[in-house]
């Protein structure tokens, strides 16, 4: 027998930049991190947008076809930007997907070319897997404009779109070139897009850092009340410690093991039963609100920390129960139509189921199965919450 063995590392680097009035004349992050590459300029420059955010930033196209001009040294402009709709149906349609390939093709964008991607989340993964795939890889720059995306999901090195009735099933792990976030696109979000992007922050606090949770609990009134003060705080510490693990341990994934979804494998399948009506983040609080029930049930977390946390998620505004939590499957009266949510869970990263669930506040812990009786009563438990008559940890 003949073998032969190739192993060899390819280092990636890339930035996440914080700033206001990007695309401002006198703003330069963006033209002076195209114009760091060796390749002689100008580059060309297709930028993709969100819809929702053109409408709500009416000003928008106008300030990119005047800084694109200004900067015509460094930067190809591709105009007007391709518009696509926001939110989870940009991750649904293929026809989406095929409408930002045909544009790469139809401009001739090449490797040495970048694609902007201003938009939520939903965009940022759907144009993302349209750069990773194109030419095996042409070089994205995210422009979130979500709490969630700049915090969370437009920080990582993933990208995907929903099929097969399955959130994430087609996708690839591909490291963006840059991320700019630009706080001034959250003044325009709705109450639920603002919220929602807190529910990672208090995920990520509550496996990993108390300090972080119990900032999080000292300035919520100010969060839901829209300071942007406290919230560009904590979207810095939380793409700060995002961006950490990614780094520091199993950035592509290659193990059962993925800390970071903590009350995800509940939530990605609330978002499927409702018609992704229920958003990502306020999907994402009630899986923590369950696995924090659990955790209580399981005798693994305090009474007390829990209804702490209880009450902070509904403090912050969030429904912690939703009918859809209590449905049956239609071929299987009695079991929970959520419970598929676990096997889904354990396909889409391959091996042995594996759960964040939490020991304490700060302090994750991964199980490899859950009871399906201690799921059903967690669910009843939540339905019965009343925060009104519980009595939070101080910090």
């Amino acid at each position: 027998m003949k073998s032969i063995v190739q192993e060899f590392k390819v280092p990636f680097t890339y930035g996440v930049y914080f700033t206001e009035g990007l695309f401002h004349l006198d703003n330069p992050l963006l033209v002076d991190l195209i114009k760091r590459q060796n390749s002689p300029g100008p580059h060309k420059v297709l930028v993709v947008l969100d819809e929702g955010v053109a409408q709500a930033h009416p000003q928008l196209v106008g300030q990119l076809a005047a800084y694109t001009a200004h900067h015509a040294a460094a930067i190809s402009a591709v105009n007007p930007p391709v518009l696509v709709p926001g939110g989870e149906a940009a991750k649904n349609d293929p026809a989406l997907l095929g409408r930002v390939l045909g544009a790469i093709n139809d401009f001739g964008v090449c490797r040495h070319s970048y694609v902007v991607a201003i938009g939520g989340g939903a965009v940022l993964d759907m144009v993302g897997f349209a750069a990773a795939t194109a030419h095996r890889g042409i070089r994205l720059i995210r422009v979130p404009t979500t709490v969630l995306s700049q915090n969370d999901s437009g920080v990582g090195v993933k990208n995907s779109m929903n099929a097969f009735g399955k959130k994430n099933f087609l996708g690839t792990f591909a490291p963006p070139f840059a991320v700019l976030n630009d706080s001034g696109f959250l003044l325009t979000l709705e109450d639920r897009d603002w919220r929602g992007g807190i529910a990672e922050a208090v995920k990520v606090a509550l496996i990993k850092d108390a300090s972080f949770y119990f900032q999080i609990k000292q300035n919520a009134r100010r969060l839901a009340a829209r300071e942007m003060e406290p919230m560009q705080d904590l979207i810095f510490r939380c793409a700060e410690m995002h961006v950490a693990h990614i780094g520091g341990g199993d950035p592509f994934e290659f193990g059962s093991s993925r800390p970071l979804d903590f009350g995800h494998w509940a939530a990605h399948k609330l978002e499927q039963m409702t018609d992704y009506k229920l958003r990502h983040g306020e999907a994402v609080a009630i899986g923590i609100a369950l696995d924090v029930m659990y955790s209580k049930l399981a005798g693994m977390l305090s009474e007390k920390e829990c209804n702490d946390i209880l009450s902070l998620l509904c403090e912050l505004g969030f429904d912690l129960y939703i009918p859809a939590l209590s449905q049956s499957l239609e071929t299987s009266a009695g079991k929970l139509h959520i419970l598929q949510g676990l096997e889904e869970f354990r396909e889409h990263l391959g091996g042995q189921l594996t759960i964040m669930l939490l020991q304490k506040i700060g302090v994750g812990v991964e199980v490899h199965h859950l009871n399906e009786t201690l799921i059903a009563e967690a669910v009843d438990q939540l339905r019965k919450w009343q925060p009104s008559s519980l009595v939070g940890v101080t910090a």
